[in-house]
């Protein structure tokens, strides 16, 4: 008997993509013909007909499923719920734009099957195409998250990857609401390979993610997986603290030697406003673990589905 490969495609606003998609997958699953497929496409309420063109490919292909969130829950939400529904005995996320090239479909295959790796992921070698400044930050975040925290984020790693059954089992198990699913592949750990590629820009429409998107991704990747936040915070406000003890000394120390009288209430203006920003800011990384902390205690559901084919 034929094990089943699971191929879930996360869509927000994707109807002039699919199709691409579409053809190119149908290739890959009859080169790869030793395997049962299925296409779960995962409509992240999508505001296009993207729901419409899903719905007439499953019409015609039986190897196509789809589910329809009741609003947009963002991609997290639609990775998790496709690896919920897959049945798969191998399980990949992909792209609808064909930025993540189904082509190494068959590669990855190989090396879980013929060198014992439980996941194979990808990661891109060049951002050509990509804003420069977007580009720099990216790399910046890399380097940060990776020295705030405990587990290794690739630099360039896309959500693209093939995994066992056993690994998307451990993800599925991580029921948390606040999701970074990069720290979370790299968190249950196994056996992955890492394939490189140089970046594919999209095949149609355009790209969800804006700058202040991907900046708040971010602040959810550092929070999620690293406390170094609140160390800095706690390690900031010792050391005004302590700089805060010597002024005085100073102050007081001057003042009876040397008779100089403390004056000059600009300088006065700006330490109020640089400790006042320094306590904003504290209480700021502080209110940011609260707040995923409050949305945890509530047991929300990461998504909502309100239509689907599967059973």
């Amino acid at each position: 008997m034929k094990k089943k490969m699971s191929v879930i495609v996360p869509s927000y606003n994707e109807e002039k993509a699919i199709p691409y998609f579409y053809e190119e997958i149908t290739k890959i699953s009859q080169k790869m013909s030793y395997l049962d497929f299925e296409y779960i496409f995962v409509d992240d309420g999508s505001r296009d007909d993207t729901l419409k063109v899903v719905k007439e490919y499953a019409k015609k292909d039986k190897k196509v499923k789809f589910i329809s969130f009741s609003r947009n829950f963002g991609k997290e939400g639609a990775i998790l719920a496709g690896l919920e529904y897959a049945k798969g005995d191998y399980l990949t996320i992909m792209d609808a734009d064909l930025q993540d090239p189904p082509y190494l479909l068959e590669d990855m295959y190989n090396l879980i099957v013929n060198d014992g790796y439980d996941c194979v992921a990808t990661r891109r070698v060049t951002r050509k195409g990509e804003p420069p400044i977007r580009s720099f930050f990216a790399r910046c975040f890399y380097k940060i998250i990776n020295k705030l925290s405990n587990i290794e984020m690739v630099d360039g790693a896309r959500d693209y990857r093939l995994m066992t059954r056993k690994v998307a089992d451990a993800i599925i198990s991580m029921k948390e609401y606040n999701r970074y699913s990069k720290g979370i592949f790299s968190f249950v750990g196994f056996r992955t390979k890492w394939l490189e590629y140089e970046n594919i820009e999209r095949v149609a429409g355009e790209t969800k993610w804006s700058f202040w998107k991907l900046f708040i991704y971010a602040l959810e990747g550092i929070t999620a997986f690293s406390t170094a936040p609140l160390v800095f915070s706690a390690i900031l406000g010792i050391v005004f603290c302590i700089l805060s003890f010597i002024m005085i000394v100073v102050i007081i120390s001057r003042t009876l030697i040397f008779g100089d009288p403390v004056s000059g209430w600009p300088s006065l203006v700006c330490i109020i406003f640089l400790m006042s920003g320094i306590q904003l800011f504290s209480i700021g990384i502080i209110g940011q673990y609260l707040a995923k902390t409050y949305l945890e205690t509530k047991k929300r559901p990461v998504y909502i589905i309100r239509e689907t084919d599967e059973k």
